[in-house]
């Protein structure tokens, strides 16, 4: 299969849509799925469609049969190992080997659906069952764009991908458009970047155009580090051929002959993809010289990073790709003029760049339809936290935070009480129960202190310590700093320090007010978007929840009951035995007594490290959590 033009590509296409099964069982190849067990799923499918399969030509039927079809993430990782069955749409929820011959004699040859393994929930005390993928309040409000193939593709296959019009986009630009076209397409459009910044495409693709050079680079930013996020990973696992199609549009766009992926090496899966993707896309003239006959020559490379967060930072990321340490450089000059060894380059996320066909193939107009003025199409998000329905989301933009958690997300695990969203992974910050009704857009979220990001969404509850959340995001980004400038390299130690006495129930009121001058500092005067952004889960939570700060520094509490060192272990006088078995272990020497005497626990002295607890044989430790008015 090699295209020479562009209609042969379109005769392809048109091919492979009529001849193209449409009864599969798709078995869901995420990461999230495979680690519970999916690949046994889809193994086991397989063996018995091809038994049924024998059995169909021994009885001379002609009647089409379903085939098995691994693909990459389905969603709703929370309920995996998750199996869909088309062209029904039944969605079948945390499958197992064991379901599988169950599923086929039901479902496939009766037509009958296994109702214990469909979505359930209770409503006016009764349950209601949703069989079909489109009826699951998890996928009810979604709009595909972005993961528009994910999930219901394998994406190993490119035949699968040219069947969902895949390189039509390119070849329409090949054929029909002049470069400052596409760009006045991707501007008219509004696409604004997925990756956090949220810079308007078009205008960053219109920079480098204008600049003269013999080279010029587009680089697919893969470096997906936001602790809980998981979109572009999925959206790489899931439909590979997407992103080289953006990249090779982009390509032409701004003049580059050349494209790099960078992306973690902590991503096998996706790298493998990719790789495979690469290799079918040159083997079919879609990558390489002269693609589909015109002059334009374009090819990708694969670049695996070695996981540092400062290399999702464009001048960093171009660092590491030339085989330097990844560092951010001052800016100007912007990549789009002197970047990769010094030639024009422009970086886009995975999610941006996925983007980039359907926006060509089906008009600026069209995408616009989805979202905002300001923030027109969709956002993937990696919904995580204490949410019932965790997993990969996208959404239009301009949908509300209680949505996306209530609605799609399900609510609050175990029914506790909101407490609050992180958005935007370490770079972002918490938003309250009073921004549930926040359109979630980029001005909107930048407005109440948080940022887009990449699109990591955690979801806490009422046992969450909002200080605990903000020490461990302030610890990330600190480790996670290069060093290279004096603000984040110490203002984030000191923030982290005082954020640690804080939770140690060891801190002032003035080291607080401390911590808020030092964030300022850093934010204003770091040098990449790292240390400016790395305050902003400390900004927030000491904007919306101070109060809890207040708590742990003047009444050493902790509301959530988190925080060790606000917890108090004591020694219940009618249980104990005087045994001394609590003060042999305890590694403080805090505890002390005699025989026939119950033993007592030095508060001052004690450490909080449950050691006594674990060794008592009578329960005769008692763990309290300090209370306001306690002395």
């Amino acid at each position: 299969m090699f295209f020479t033009d562009r209609s042969s590509l379109e005769a392809k296409v048109r091919e492979l849509k009529e001849t193209l099964p449409c009864k599969r069982v798709l078995v869901c190849g995420g990461l999230g799925c495979l680690a519970k067990g999916s690949q046994k799923v889809f193994d086991r499918f397989k063996e018995c469609l091809e038994r049924e399969k024998i059995a169909t030509q021994a009885k001379h039927l002609t009647e089409e049969r379903h085939y098995a079809v691994k693909t990459g993430c389905i969603g709703l990782c929370e309920a995996g190992p998750l199996v869909m069955i088309e062209p029904q749409g039944i969605l079948y929820l945390r499958v197992q080997p064991e379901d599988v011959e169950e599923i086929v004699e039901e479902t496939l040859k009766k037509g009958k659906i296994v109702d214990r393994l469909v979505y359930q929930e209770e409503q006016d005390g009764r349950k209601v069952l949703w069989p079909l993928m489109k009826d699951v309040p998890f996928y009810r409000k979604q709009v595909k764009l972005v993961l528009r193939n994910c999930g219901s593709i394998d994406p190993e296959s490119l035949e699968e991908y040219l069947a969902r019009d895949g390189y039509l986009g390119l070849a329409k630009v090949l054929t029909e458009m002049i470069p400052d076209t596409v760009i006045g397409e991707i501007t008219k459009s509004g696409l604004r970047g997925r990756g956090g910044g949220g810079f308007p495409t078009g205008r960053k693709w219109q920079f480098a155009r204008v600049v003269k050079a013999d080279r010029k680079y587009i680089i697919c930013n893969g470096d997906e580090g936001d602790p809980g996020a998981f979109m572009d990973r999925s959206v790489m696992e899931g439909d590979p051929h997407s992103v080289i199609e953006g990249m090779a549009i982009a390509g032409y766009a701004i003049g580059a002959q050349e494209g790099y992926i960078y992306v973690r090496a902590e991503y096998p899966l996706a790298v493998k993809r990719l790789k495979k993707a690469i290799q079918d896309a040159r083997s079919a003239g879609l990558l390489g010289e002269n693609i589909l006959g015109t002059s334009f020559s374009f090819d990708i490379v694969i670049r695996e990073g070695a996981g540092a967060f400062v290399c999702g930072e464009e001048t960093a990321l171009i660092a590491s790709i030339e085989g330097k340490r990844g560092m951010p450089n001052p800016r100007p000059p912007y990549p789009a003029n002197r970047g990769l060894w010094g030639k024009p380059t422009v970086i886009n996320n995975v999610e941006t760049l996925a983007n980039v066909p359907v926006i060509i193939l089906r008009g600026a107009d069209w995408f616009r339809s989805f979202g905002t003025l300001t923030s027109p199409g969709t956002k993937t998000f990696a919904l995580a936290g204490k949410v019932k329905n965790t997993g990969l989301v996208e959404i239009p933009m301009g949908i509300t935070i209680r949505e996306l958690v209530f609605e799609i997300g399900g609510g609050i695990q175990n029914d506790r009480a909101f407490k609050a969203v992180q958005v935007g992974g370490p770079s972002g910050g918490c938003l309250t129960e009073s921004h549930l009704d926040l359109p979630i857009d980029y001005d909107s979220l930048c407005g109440a202190g948080a940022i887009m990001g990449s699109g990591g969404l955690i979801v806490l509850d009422e046992d969450t310590c909002i200080v605990e959340v903000a020490r461990f995001f302030m610890s990330f980004t600190q480790n996670e700093s290069c060093g290279k400038c004096v603000p984040c390299r110490e203002g984030t130690k000191h923030m982290l320090d005082i954020l640690g006495r804080i939770v140690a129930g060891k801190s002032t009121v003035q080291e607080t007010e401390l911590l808020q001058e030092t964030a300022f500092v850093v934010k204003d005067a770091s040098l990449c978007g790292l240390g400016k952004t790395a305050p902003n889960p400390v900004l927030t939570t000491l904007r919306y929840f101070r109060d809890e700060y207040m708590d742990h520094v003047l009444h050493h509490v902790c509301p959530a009951h988190v925080c060790q060192a606000m917890k108090e272990y004591w020694i219940d006088p009618e249980k104990c035995r005087s045994c001394g078995k609590c003060a042999r272990v305890c590694p403080v020497s805090c505890i002390s007594g005699r025989p026939k005497v119950p033993y007592l626990i030095d508060q001052e002295k004690c450490i909080k490290c449950g050691s006594c607890f674990e060794a008592c044989p009578f329960d005769a430790i008692v763990v309290s959590w300090r209370r306001k008015n306690d002395e």
